[in-house]
């Protein structure tokens, strides 16, 4: 019997099926992936796109589901996953495509679009002009769980970044680098350590704004998925969850720094509810200074430091774009970038942007 997948939670989780559901494509035709959350990260996926609903489209039982064995998958209820055998990427393979061994880990491959790809240069590279640093690092401080009430923000799950260790490593980085922050939530002082705060950025778009950009930090969320997939270089810094299920040490140009080594327990999510672990691990990503430089040494290590100037980098993975900065002003501290000014009512179509005759030719 055909299968349709069902899938939750996180857009780590939705990125980290698209090997195992590919795996299965080889194989199999007529299957369904209903996607109760980030759909939008599946379009970018060439071979699993036309397999694509949500859960809330008309008809879709009577039309995809009645004929089908319904799967929901659950990539921490593998015991492999939860001994520190694998990884989520791989965990999900062994549910989808039906495996007792682990196997290797698969890529996550996605396919942007040109308006996701313009958005990321145009945004870097006006961050680069705007700063007068032509090294761009994203820095996603925070993941899913963490809450802001009465101007407090924290994360009792232990993955996210203390808010003031986050102020903390942008007073150092923007020193040498120009930051993108990719967070919803405002950043004390922002303004004044002047860095861009995106706004209005969906997900793939973001894809594409660390693609165009030099390196990526973050924590225990989306954004480390995406750098992975996009072949970027990383530096990771994990509390509450272990590497081996998270994230990839396995990566050369990833950096894994472990905060909760030997202090963490495993908290069994999804399975069962563990208050204690729950408070042994909350304190976990908060950082000391020591760190601190561990980052920044990782992230000197990988790229370098900015060349300081005024001059805008030209970007390699689309050499024919148009690279005037969308603001020819001087820097302004309080600078931010709107993803919907980049998209004007006078906008040129996007096969003017690209000399695709070059492309197409090569």
């Amino acid at each position: 019997m055909n299968k349709a997948f069902f899938i939750n939670g996180g857009a780590g989780r939705v990125l980290c099926s698209m090997p195992g559901l590919e795996k299965y494509a080889k194989t199999h035709d007529d299957f369904v992936i209903v996607s109760e959350s980030w759909t939008e990260l599946y379009m970018t996926n060439k071979t699993l796109r036309d397999h694509v609903y949500v859960g809330w489209q008309k008809d879709l039982f009577r039309d995809k589901l009645r004929d089908k064995k319904i799967v929901s998958l659950e990539p921490y209820r593998i015991n492999q996953y939860y001994n520190q055998e694998c990884n989520l990427i791989q965990a999900f393979d062994m549910e989808i495509n039906d495996l007792d061994e682990v196997p290797k880990s698969g890529e996550i491959n996605v396919d942007l679009s040109k308006e996701e790809q313009i958005i990321g240069y145009s945004l870097a590279n006006e961050v680069r002009q705007v700063t007068g640093k032509d090294k761009v690092v994203v820095f996603q401080p925070f993941g899913q769980s963490v809450k802001n009430e009465s101007n407090f923000v924290y994360d009792t799950s232990g993955r996210s970044f203390e808010m003031t260790n986050t102020v903390e490593l942008i007073e150092q980085l923007s020193k040498n680098y120009a930051i993108i922050m990719m967070t919803q939530l405002e950043i004390p002082s922002w303004q004044e350590m002047g860095v861009a705060m995106p706004k209005d950025m969906n997900l793939n778009q973001w894809m594409g704004v660390i693609n165009a950009s030099d390196y990526f930090l973050g924590c225990d969320s989306v954004g480390q998925h995406m750098a992975h997939a996009m072949g970027k270089p990383a530096t990771v810094v994990i509390g509450s969850t272990f590497p081996e299920n998270i994230t990839y040490p396995g990566n050369k140009k990833f950096t894994v720094l472990d905060n909760g080594q030997g202090k963490r327990r495993y908290q069994p999510i999804r399975i069962t509810q563990d208050e204690c672990s729950d408070r042994n691990n909350e304190d976990l990503m908060v950082i000391d200074n020591d760190m601190i430089k561990k980052i920044i040494k990782s992230i000197k290590d990988k790229i370098g430091v900015s060349k300081m100037s005024n001059t805008k980098s030209e970007s390699k993975t689309l050499p024919k774009l148009d690279m005037k900065p969308l603001s020819s002003k001087p820097f302004d501290s309080s600078f931010s970038f709107d993803s919907k000014k980049s998209s004007g009512k006078k906008k040129k179509p996007i096969d003017e942007l690209l000399d695709l005759e070059v492309i197409k030719t090569k």
